[in-house]
Protein backbone atom coordinates (compact mmCIF):
# COMPACT_ATOMS: atom_id res chain seq x y z
CA UNK A 1 0.00 0.00 0.00
CA UNK A 2 2.79 2.53 0.76
CA UNK A 3 4.38 1.61 -2.94
CA UNK A 4 1.40 2.41 -4.82
CA UNK A 5 1.05 5.88 -2.79
CA UNK A 6 4.40 6.95 -3.00
CA UNK A 7 4.13 5.90 -6.94
CA UNK A 8 0.80 7.90 -6.79
CA UNK A 9 2.43 10.98 -5.59
CA UNK A 10 5.33 10.57 -7.97
CA UNK A 11 2.67 10.79 -10.95
CA UNK A 12 1.18 13.89 -9.87
CA UNK A 13 2.15 17.31 -12.21
CA UNK A 14 1.73 20.89 -11.63
CA UNK A 15 -2.03 20.85 -12.65
CA UNK A 16 -3.01 18.19 -10.09
CA UNK A 17 -1.23 20.32 -7.79
CA UNK A 18 -3.40 23.19 -8.57
CA UNK A 19 -6.04 21.14 -8.31
CA UNK A 20 -5.46 19.80 -5.05
CA UNK A 21 -4.67 23.57 -3.70
CA UNK A 22 -7.84 25.15 -5.49
CA UNK A 23 -9.95 22.37 -3.67
CA UNK A 24 -8.35 22.64 -0.49
CA UNK A 25 -9.25 26.39 -0.74
CA UNK A 26 -12.72 25.97 -1.87
CA UNK A 27 -13.32 24.13 0.99
CA UNK A 28 -11.69 26.58 3.96
CA UNK A 29 -13.39 29.60 2.13
CA UNK A 30 -16.68 27.26 2.40
CA UNK A 31 -15.96 27.11 6.07
CA UNK A 32 -15.39 30.08 7.02
CA UNK A 33 -18.43 31.46 4.89
CA UNK A 34 -20.70 29.17 6.82
CA UNK A 35 -18.86 30.58 10.43
CA UNK A 36 -19.93 33.99 9.30
CA UNK A 37 -23.36 32.86 8.56
CA UNK A 38 -23.80 30.76 11.55
CA UNK A 39 -26.92 33.09 12.67
CA UNK A 40 -28.68 31.90 9.32
CA UNK A 41 -28.46 28.06 10.34
CA UNK A 42 -30.14 26.51 7.35
CA UNK A 43 -27.90 27.93 5.03
CA UNK A 44 -24.69 27.57 7.42
CA UNK A 45 -25.60 24.17 7.34
CA UNK A 46 -25.86 23.26 3.61
CA UNK A 47 -22.54 25.24 2.88
CA UNK A 48 -20.63 23.19 5.64
CA UNK A 49 -22.51 20.04 4.06
CA UNK A 50 -21.00 21.18 0.56
CA UNK A 51 -17.78 21.75 1.91
CA UNK A 52 -17.92 18.16 2.61
CA UNK A 53 -19.31 17.18 -0.49
CA UNK A 54 -16.27 19.40 -1.82
CA UNK A 55 -13.69 17.93 -0.07
CA UNK A 56 -14.83 14.24 -0.45
CA UNK A 57 -15.76 13.91 -3.72
CA UNK A 58 -13.75 17.22 -5.45
CA UNK A 59 -10.39 15.36 -5.84
CA UNK A 60 -11.14 12.01 -6.92
CA UNK A 61 -13.79 13.39 -9.48
CA UNK A 62 -11.60 16.53 -10.59
CA UNK A 63 -8.34 13.92 -10.82
CA UNK A 64 -10.43 12.10 -13.20
CA UNK A 65 -11.34 15.05 -15.38
CA UNK A 66 -8.25 16.76 -15.29
CA UNK A 67 -6.41 13.57 -16.99
CA UNK A 68 -8.97 13.23 -19.02
CA UNK A 69 -9.00 16.43 -20.09
CA UNK A 70 -4.93 16.86 -20.97
CA UNK A 71 -4.09 12.87 -21.65
CA UNK A 72 -6.60 12.30 -24.38
CA UNK A 73 -5.84 9.87 -26.19
CA UNK A 74 -7.28 6.18 -28.39
CA UNK A 75 -6.92 2.73 -28.71
CA UNK A 76 -7.24 1.04 -31.79
CA UNK A 77 -7.26 -2.39 -31.70
CA UNK A 78 -5.90 -3.69 -35.10
CA UNK A 79 -5.83 -7.97 -34.44
CA UNK A 80 -7.39 -10.09 -31.59
CA UNK A 81 -6.35 -13.91 -32.70
CA UNK A 82 -6.22 -17.26 -30.74
CA UNK A 83 -3.52 -18.67 -31.78
CA UNK A 84 -4.11 -22.22 -33.16
CA UNK A 85 -1.01 -24.39 -32.05
CA UNK A 86 -0.86 -22.90 -28.70
CA UNK A 87 -2.96 -21.79 -25.96
CA UNK A 88 -2.46 -18.21 -26.21
CA UNK A 89 -4.04 -15.05 -27.58
CA UNK A 90 -2.44 -12.90 -29.18
CA UNK A 91 -3.65 -8.68 -29.07
CA UNK A 92 -2.52 -5.94 -31.43
CA UNK A 93 -2.95 -2.39 -31.42
CA UNK A 94 -2.13 1.17 -31.63
CA UNK A 95 -2.36 4.02 -29.29
CA UNK A 96 -2.33 7.42 -30.38
CA UNK A 97 -1.64 10.46 -28.39
CA UNK A 98 -4.69 13.18 -29.33
CA UNK A 99 -3.68 15.69 -26.53
CA UNK A 100 -1.45 18.58 -26.98
CA UNK A 101 1.28 17.10 -24.29
CA UNK A 102 3.78 14.41 -24.66
CA UNK A 103 3.24 11.11 -22.95
CA UNK A 104 6.12 9.72 -20.83
CA UNK A 105 4.50 6.54 -20.37
CA UNK A 106 1.11 4.71 -20.68
CA UNK A 107 -0.27 1.96 -19.03
CA UNK A 108 -2.89 -0.33 -20.68
CA UNK A 109 -5.42 -2.31 -18.81
CA UNK A 110 -6.51 -5.61 -21.09
CA UNK A 111 -9.42 -7.54 -20.12
CA UNK A 112 -11.01 -10.33 -21.63
CA UNK A 113 -14.54 -10.99 -21.04
CA UNK A 114 -17.31 -13.45 -22.25
CA UNK A 115 -20.27 -12.35 -24.58
CA UNK A 116 -23.41 -13.36 -23.80
CA UNK A 117 -26.55 -13.90 -25.55
CA UNK A 118 -28.21 -11.82 -23.10
CA UNK A 119 -28.02 -8.38 -24.33
CA UNK A 120 -27.70 -6.30 -20.75
CA UNK A 121 -24.91 -8.49 -19.31
CA UNK A 122 -23.21 -7.70 -22.50
CA UNK A 123 -22.87 -4.16 -20.85
CA UNK A 124 -21.37 -5.30 -17.61
CA UNK A 125 -19.19 -7.64 -18.74
CA UNK A 126 -16.49 -5.87 -20.02
CA UNK A 127 -16.06 -4.62 -16.21
CA UNK A 128 -15.38 -7.96 -14.85
CA UNK A 129 -13.36 -9.86 -17.20
CA UNK A 130 -12.28 -13.17 -16.65
CA UNK A 131 -8.66 -12.71 -17.73
CA UNK A 132 -6.71 -9.34 -17.00
CA UNK A 133 -3.25 -8.30 -17.96
CA UNK A 134 -1.51 -4.97 -17.80
CA UNK A 135 1.08 -3.45 -20.36
CA UNK A 136 3.38 -0.83 -19.48
CA UNK A 137 4.79 1.78 -23.09
CA UNK A 138 7.76 3.25 -22.17
CA UNK A 139 9.24 6.03 -24.04
CA UNK A 140 8.01 9.69 -25.26
CA UNK A 141 4.87 9.54 -27.10
CA UNK A 142 4.47 12.90 -29.07
CA UNK A 143 1.01 14.62 -29.69
CA UNK A 144 -0.69 13.52 -32.95
CA UNK A 145 2.03 10.15 -33.47
CA UNK A 146 1.03 6.95 -32.36
CA UNK A 147 2.34 3.44 -30.80
CA UNK A 148 2.05 -0.14 -31.22
CA UNK A 149 1.82 -2.40 -29.01
CA UNK A 150 1.31 -6.10 -28.92
CA UNK A 151 0.49 -8.51 -25.74
CA UNK A 152 0.05 -12.78 -25.88
CA UNK A 153 -2.05 -13.43 -23.23
CA UNK A 154 -0.77 -17.34 -22.23
CA UNK A 155 -2.66 -19.67 -21.08
CA UNK A 156 -5.62 -19.01 -23.05
CA UNK A 157 -8.18 -21.65 -23.79
CA UNK A 158 -11.68 -20.16 -23.76
CA UNK A 159 -13.44 -21.69 -26.67
CA UNK A 160 -16.61 -19.63 -26.44
CA UNK A 161 -17.24 -16.28 -27.70
CA UNK A 162 -15.36 -13.27 -25.91
CA UNK A 163 -14.47 -9.76 -25.97
CA UNK A 164 -11.25 -7.59 -25.62
CA UNK A 165 -11.40 -4.27 -23.87
CA UNK A 166 -8.11 -2.20 -23.59
CA UNK A 167 -8.10 1.11 -21.19
CA UNK A 168 -5.49 3.14 -20.70
CA UNK A 169 -3.96 5.69 -18.72
CA UNK A 170 -1.34 7.72 -19.99
CA UNK A 171 0.98 10.40 -18.41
Amino acid sequence: MKKHVIDFLHTLNLYDYLLFGGIIFFFLFLLILSILLRHKQTLALILVILALLTLLIGPIGGYIALHALMYKHTITLTTVKDLTFTEALLIKGDINNTSKQTFKECTLYVGVSKISPIKPLNKLYPYLPFRRQTITIKGPIEPKNSETFKLLIQPFHYTKPHSVTVLGHCR
